[in-house]
């Protein structure tokens, strides 16, 4: 079941980075892909800036598609600064999708997996992906490694 807007915004707000380097991308990328093969989830997992790869791995049992989704989701966390799942929950809860806001579904998507890395002072610098599973579960996946990495 999909969280509502209130969870969402609220969890949103705890997954703040007090900085956020290649380095860190590196660990929470790594930290991403032991998750995911602990339970051989078979995900793709992308982190990036809006120029740059910073991390991506494409896991057994995931398609290329998985690549392409990964990537819509991640422009739409990066171009509204909040995770895909909120925008959607959010659309979805005003009968709207993203053309109303001008954003092509080739480049764009809604569905859940895609949390903005967000630094204390800076906003958001970053974006980390997760395609491949169901979008709530995406975005958990994320979520608890984002939360690992933050000691909480």
């Amino acid at each position: 079941m999909t969280p509502d807007v209130a969870y969402l915004e609220a969890e949103a707000a705890r997954l703040v980075f007090p900085r956020f380097t290649e380095d860190t991308a590196l660990r929470l990328g790594l930290m991403l892909v032991e998750l995911a093969r602990a339970d051989k989830l078979p995900v793709v997992i992308d982190i990036r800036t809006p120029n740059r790869t910073l991390f991506h791995a494409s896991l057994p049992g995931s398609a290329p598609l998985n690549d392409l989704w990964a990537l819509r989701k991640s422009n739409t966390a990066l171009k509204f600064q909040e995770p895909s799942l909120l925008v959607g929950t959010r659309n979805r809860a005003k009968g709207e999708a993203l053309d109303r806001h001008g954003l092509s579904p080739s480049d764009h998507a809604d569905n859940g997996g895609a949390v903005p890395i967000r630094v204390k002072g800076a906003g958001v610098v970053a974006v980390v992906t997760v395609s491949g599973l169901p979008q709530v579960e995406d975005h958990q996946l994320v979520v608890r490694a984002i939360l690992a990495m933050l000691g909480g």
